[in-house]
């Protein structure tokens, strides 16, 4: 049972980190229709400028200024470079956002070096958040910080005892994640800067009429979503890796997310990325091979067959490939994807 929990927890976690990533680029082109190739590459200058604030004044310091520090970048590249082929339609954009993920990457190899740097979080979140202690006699308990030793062991050799403790970097990137999610919406929804962003980027005319400056509206969308990935930055570096690849890895699967659960819909990529975190994760978990689970599933299969490469394959093994399948299926089943409205 706790490795069901434990595993269930770690598919949110890593579900919730997705959706940090998701929620800015969702943002950029629900409110601006673009499509920003270069946001995986904000998420990575995220955890690159965190890793240097915090060598300098402290992670909690780093955890407010990289963002900024990133929302300024993007609110630079959006007033100097992208407003200027709006008029020429979407592919330029494209083009723009593409070609920045390459200066970006050769940026950060030129000031930070091609290897993996050591990212560490702060010293509350070292160690587990809790752990779940499984006895064999006494059933499931749980307790706040790591178990003592004596909790984890029996000297009766008929007794088992099992410890699973889930890290607090996690925990803390669940909890962020869902006050980001509960901040954009009340934003958006309830205030007056949220309708009139809304108001700028559906009816900018009129907006404009009314005195608003609609291209700053423009420039402070495309910074909060560049904030917001470097936000994920920070926390998924300190978590995970920093790395100059880090980009790399998350930017196709963040794409699936914004597809899968509709483009444009935040609670669409919030529903998303939970469904590929834990799909991803129980297939890491759950290691069965093909030729495994039809035996478990009474079905016998030949020698012949049992030694082809295709049944001996391991669900962890085509873990990568899982959320691209999940984006066909949901492709041919509901093109607008999972929450998605938008027509064009």
């Amino acid at each position: 049972m706790e490795f069901f929990i434990i595993s269930m927890l770690n598919g949110l976690s890593y579900g919730l980190l997705l959706f940090m990533l998701s929620s800015g680029l969702t943002l950029i082109f629900s409110m601006m229709g673009v499509l920003n190739f270069a946001h995986a590459s904000f998420y990575m200058l995220g955890a690159y400028v965190g890793y240097t604030i915090a060598s300098l004044l402290g992670f909690w310091p780093a955890l407010v200024l990289a963002p900024l520090v990133v929302a300024a970048l993007g609110a630079l590249f959006e007033g100097y470079f992208l407003r200027k082929v709006y008029k020429f339609g979407q592919v330029p954009e494209l083009l723009i956002t593409f070609g920045l993920t390459f200066v970006i990457l050769e940026l950060v190899q030129l000031i930070w070096g091609r290897i993996a740097i050591e990212f560490r979080p702060p010293e509350l979140l070292q160690g587990p958040a809790f752990t779940l202690i499984n006895h064999s006699l006494r059933g499931l308990s749980l307790m706040w910080g790591a178990a003592p030793a004596e909790l984890c062991s029996s000297a009766d050799a008929a007794v088992r005892v099992v410890c699973s403790p889930f890290p607090a970097t996690r925990a803390f990137m669940m909890l962020v994640a869902l006050v980001m999610l509960v901040s954009v919406w009340l934003m958006l929804i309830r205030t007056r800067i949220g309708l009139v962003i809304q108001a700028a980027l559906t009816h900018p005319d009129a907006a404009e009429a009314l005195g608003h400056n609609v291209p700053a509206v423009f420039t402070i969308v495309f910074a909060a979503g560049a904030g917001l990935a470097g936000l994920a930055g920070v926390i998924g570096g300190s978590t995970f890796l920093t790395e100059p690849s880090m980009a790399a890895a998350v930017g196709p699967v963040i794409f699936v997310v914004v597809v899968v659960g509709g483009m444009g819909s935040l609670s669409g990529a919030f529903l998303a990325s939970v469904l590929i975190g834990l799909i991803q994760t129980f297939a890491v978990a759950f290691d069965y091979s093909i030729g495994t689970l039809a035996s478990q599933l009474g079905l016998q299969l030949s020698a012949a067959a049992m030694d082809n490469s295709f049944v001996k394959l391991t669900l962890s093994q085509v873990a990568p490939l899982l959320p691209y399948l999940f984006l066909v299926l949901i492709l041919i089943l509901r093109p607008k994807g999972l929450l998605g409205t938008r027509e064009d």
